[in-house]
């Protein structure tokens, strides 16, 4: 298990100023890597995250509940084929393409609890939750589907509690330690897709 990328963006205008109706819609769900396997920088984390990132609105990302958003490398190929396929044009996103934090390996859905920790370094996270995607998710991939997509995939990644911060770099090894076992990212991604499919909040 491993930390290969280390992101953070900044909140801007989701749709620029070309749409009509979403010209007040901000969102730093676009982050580029600023710590990778082959640039590994220096990164301070703290209660709130990753040192220099933002978030448009708290009450869905970030704060101290949300400080960190995990996504595990291996679904990368899922949404490149997914957006060529769709889009009808080669895709090739980069990690904190899909809104993460932390791009990892050896990490998944099925096997990451809720209330399970993780040491990475001399840093302790705590697992809170899974990402629930919104319309914001769509307009970042350009694709309508996206959201969808994710929840019927299973590939919703998970958000940290920072319980000890502290300096990170990309490439530092993870020591998965499992709480109670009662809830998985998993389950909840099903119970989500249950419930969004019953109220048909696709359309």
């Amino acid at each position: 298990m491993r930390l290969i990328s280390i992101s953070a963006g900044k909140v801007s205008p989701l749709f620029g100023d070309h749409h009509p109706n979403y010209k007040t819609v901000a969102s730093a769900i676009h982050k580029k890597s600023i710590s990778s396997l082959t640039n590994p920088n220096v990164v301070e984390i703290t209660k709130l995250g990753v040192q220099g990132d933002e978030q448009a609105d708290l009450s869905v990302h970030g704060g101290i509940e949300k400080a960190i958003y995990v996504y595990p490398a291996e679904h990368y190929a899922f949404w490149n084929d997914l957006l060529t396929r769709e889009l009808k044009k080669p895709a090739t996103l980069q990690p904190g393409a899909l809104g993460e934090n932390f791009t990892t390996t050896g990490l998944l859905e099925t096997h990451v609890f809720v209330g399970d920790q993780l040491i990475i370094g001399d840093l302790q996270f705590s697992v809170v939750k899974l990402r629930e995607p919104c319309f914001k998710f769509n307009a970042a991939l350009n694709y309508k589907g996206a959201a969808k997509a994710m929840l019927q995939s299973g590939f919703s990644g998970w958000y940290l509690r920072v319980n000890q911060g502290g300096h990170l770099t990309a490439g530092a090894s993870i020591e998965h330690v499992a709480g109670p076992q009662e809830t998985s990212i998993a389950a909840q991604n099903i119970a989500l897709l249950n419930r969004n499919n019953q109220q048909n909040l696709w359309e």
